[in-house]
């Protein structure tokens, strides 16, 4: 009878190999914008969680989207040291999968308790939400909103996870936010930044500290209208890229959110409710926002690098993990 394991790597491997058939051959992007038939789990009503009911005024921006997929459950049985929130989209199976069998394997050091989660909002793909379905009932460690997952939602994407870690997983110590195609060195991350034997921070948060002002190009990427941002300058944030803050500040964004005009560039927003909470981001230069060529002691010192794909996220990960014997 063949193992548990072995079925599962069978699984892993016809979802892997129906992904890239299915990114590979040309289809109508139309055909399947109405045809939503992805099964919604619906899950118990949020009152676990009494500190985010209390809000007597009424909400500018009610993030009122239900789960279609959740990890209710992530962290009922042990409150984990680090929860990792990773925006990602429904094409970018191979990335997630990279990432499980990287630096965001659950069980990589046996001592902290590490949960993982990839965000995702609704495809207007039938297909793709099916695909994701099935790929969250292997893994479970997805994690979606009824929201349409594009550019202009991450805000919404990331105002989800600081919802879940607030609702399910509040008793964690820190939150790391990053995308699918950054390398984290863990070690580093864990035990030199972090330190799990030391006392938890509160009404923390760091990450590479972007000091700018809004772009007024229509043409550019990062466009911000006057008239949803008037200001000449941007208060501190962290390069959505990869940020990290204590899990107390979650549920504080979470609930000024609500109450905080909604902005399209992720990351500026979360530093507009920064600023109205009165916390600061800390600068650290361990992470970096952008591509970072590769030497073995030049990554051990870092927290993040970006545009890393699949195939240099496991070659680098082999590389660091066969080679801690070696100096710098």
């Amino acid at each position: 009878m063949p193992s548990k394991v072995s079925c599962l790597y069978l699984l892993t491997v016809v979802c892997w190999a129906s992904a890239l058939w299915y990114l590979s051959v040309s289809r109508p992007s139309s055909s399947y914008v109405s045809q939503m038939a992805f099964p919604v789990r619906k899950t118990p009503n949020e009152n676990k969680n009494a500190t985010l009911s209390n809000i007597r005024t009424r909400s500018l921006n009610p993030h009122d989207f239900d789960y279609l997929i959740n990890e209710d459950k992530k962290c009922e049985t042990e409150a984990p040291f680090l929860v990792i929130l990773i925006s990602t989209t429904h094409k970018e199976f191979d990335a997630r999968q990279a990432i499980r069998e990287t630096w965001g394997d659950e069980s990589t050091f046996p001592e902290v308790r590490v949960v993982t989660l990839f965000l995702l909002g609704r495809s207007t793909d039938a297909v793709l939400n099916q695909m994701v379905e099935q790929e969250s009932q292997i893994f479970h460690d997805v994690v979606v909103e009824d929201f349409i997952d594009s550019y202009h939602n991450l805000t919404l994407k990331t105002l989800m996870g600081m919802r879940w870690v607030a609702t399910y997983c509040s008793k964690a110590q820190y939150v790391l936010k990053t995308d699918s195609d950054i390398f984290v060195n863990m070690e580093n991350l864990i035990y030199n930044l972090l330190k799990p034997t030391t006392k938890p921070r509160r009404r923390y948060f760091t990450g590479y500290v972007i000091n700018g002002g809004p772009i007024r190009d229509i043409r550019s990427k990062w466009y911000m209208p006057r008239d949803l941002y008037p200001d000449s300058k941007y208060p501190p944030f962290c390069s959505g890229t990869g940020y990290v803050f204590s899990a107390d500040v979650a549920e504080l964004i979470y609930k000024i959110s609500l109450h905080t005009r909604l902005l399209h560039l992720e990351d500026v927003y979360v530093g507009v409710c920064l600023r109205k909470l009165g916390i600061h981001p800390f600068q650290n230069s361990g992470f970096n926002h952008w591509k970072m060529a590769y030497s073995l002691c030049r990554y051990r010192r870092v927290v993040t690098v970006h545009q890393i794909s699949p195939e240099e996220m496991h070659r680098i990960w082999n590389d660091m993990t066969s080679k801690k014997h070696l100096k710098c």
